[in-house]
């Protein structure tokens, strides 16, 4: 039997996870990791806090599935992206925690480089949005503040990398300092057309090239695991950032093809094909996961609050004991009797990008009841999806490609049946939940089994992609569009001075 073991370095856990060579899952290992919040609008990670935990879930996951290390033909990871790990090259340790995506520190940089008019030259070379969520700006702000830093990277003694690069050069004991392209593209510091570090773009945030790790494409060797570590030397054969790896994953290798991860926020990705296309709709442009040096291209949205209301509805109303009891709460009514709610407890993200706007519920009358909030807290997970997907068709159609025919989902909040059939309804297209929905650690190993030969091409790895279930629309358009319009309404209230 022929095993794949992918490393899943999230943002709330570390998991290993061991699949078969036909994408089953054999074992899995997961561990918490600690949030650290030093003031407002800061969050940290500890480095050697990511690699201790994903070290004990790889050696679990090994333990569990009964093999050993010997037995796995190669190693993918994916990762939380744009976390920035900053390290000595000769200690290995890192000087500073890592600044994770959440983090706005550095919003006073981008409002700067916005200000003096860099915001276009960025977007056309990057596909990104001038953002204190990117790597960048965190990265010129570790070498601004941490006493020393700028000096020791000048002489070459410091190495940067999203999470992918830190657990690499640990995993290979600092004798490789690599990134993939998907992780290259999510620094605001890649040039996603050349799929080479841009110099420009380092001089304009002041950051030594010394500091960057090599780039691959993401199903590559990218080094091998010492053998101490696991008990047999691993090729790593695979590097993703977590949405672009869902996207391989769910098996979307062809332009038109798309996909919605329903985590705690949600993350749409459509692929693009090899062209590279600016959105006319709020979305960004990002690399996808490549087999090959040729650039691959997504179009990528992210709603800020997607699970995150049902944790709210648990935690902040009290509505429920657990958040598995969401669904049956929202069933007991057959509509949200016209409640809307728009969960923009930290602002709207893509398509309408006002980080001003704030959480409202519209529409109570005296015979709203508990159940009708729970309904429109679900439905606005749907409804911001919906946003999304229509301006990605837009995008789609006005290149001249067609509007996305179906989509893929994945993701904890894909497992409720009322969500996926209403999201279904709104778009007017089948929404196709996976017979594995853990595919941001099976796109990861989909990669690591394509560099070293497990499978020949992607056409192998489609046949091996498996629906669970079709949600077929059952709403008609009119009615459809009826509901988006009110749902847009309700967004233009949250947002009204």
């Amino acid at each position: 039997m022929t095993y794949l073991l992918a490393l899943d370095q999230g943002t709330s856990s570390s998991r290993s996870i061991v699949f078969d060579e036909g994408g089953h899952i054999v074992a899995q290992a997961q561990v918490e990791l600690p949030q650290i919040y030093p003031q407002p609008g800061w969050v940290e990670h500890d480095p050697l806090e990511i690699w201790r935990t994903q070290l004990a879930t790889a050696r679990d996951a090994l333990a569990k599935a009964g093999i050993a290390a010997d037995a796995v033909r190669a190693v993918g990871i994916t990762n939380q992206r744009e976390t920035t790990v900053l390290w000595n090259r000769q200690t290995g340790k890192p000087v500073h925690h890592a600044i994770v995506w959440q983090d706005r520190r550095a919003e006073p940089a981008c409002a700067q480089l916005r200000e003096q008019g860099h915001a276009g030259t960025i977007q056309a070379k990057t596909g990104l949005l001038v953002d204190a969520y990117f790597s960048g700006t965190k990265l010129q702000w570790l070498l601004d503040h941490v006493p020393g830093a700028r000096d020791a990277a000048e002489r070459g003694e410091l190495a940067f990398g999203t999470v992918d690069s830190w657990l690499i050069w640990q995993l290979t004991h600092g004798q490789v300092h690599v990134t993939d392209v998907s992780n290259a593209s999510r620094t605001m510091l890649f040039n996603v057309h050349t799929n080479q570090w841009d110099d420009e773009l380092l001089a304009l945030l002041r950051i030594p090239r010394s500091l960057m790790p090599q780039v691959q494409p993401s199903s590559s060797h990218f080094g091998d695991i010492a053998p101490d570590l696991l008990g047999h030397g691993i090729r790593i054969g695979g590097v993703a950032g977590d949405q672009q790896s869902a996207l391989f994953g769910q098996a979307c290798f062809t332009a038109g093809m798309a996909k919605n991860t329903y985590g705690t926020g949600c993350f749409m990705l459509m692929h693009t094909g090899h062209k590279f296309q600016t959105s006319q709709n709020g979305l960004l442009t990002t690399s996808a996961a490549q087999a090959s040096a040729t650039p691959e291209f997504a179009m990528e949205g992210s709603v800020f609050v997607g699970g995150a209301v049902v944790q709210w509805l648990r935690d902040g109303l009290r509505a429920i004991p657990s958040s598995s009891e969401v669904q049956s709460l929202a069933e007991s009514v057959p509509d949200s009797g016209g409640v809307m709610m728009v969960p923009a407890f930290t602002g709207l993200g893509a398509p309408y990008w006002k980080p001003e706007a704030r959480g409202t519920i519209t529409g109570l009358t005296r015979g709203t009841t508990i159940a009708h909030i729970a309904r429109a807290a679900l439905e606005s997970i749907a409804y911001q999806s919906a946003a999304l997907l229509q301006g990605m068709s837009r995008d789609a159609t006005a290149a001249g490609g067609a509007p996305v025919s179906e989509l893929r989902v994945d993701g904890g909040a894909c497992v409720n049946d009322l969500l996926m059939q209403f999201q279904a309804d709104l778009l007017g297209i089948p929404v196709v939940r996976p017979a594995v929905i853990e595919t941001t650690a099976l796109g990861a190993a989909y990669l690591a089994g394509l560099s070293c030969g497990v499978y020949s091409s992607t056409a192998e790895l489609s046949k091996l992609w498996r629906a669970d279930r079709r949600f077929v629309p059952t709403l008609g358009n009119a009615r459809a569009q009826e509901l988006m319009a009110k749902w847009e309404h309700a967004v233009r209230q949250t947002t009204a001075e």
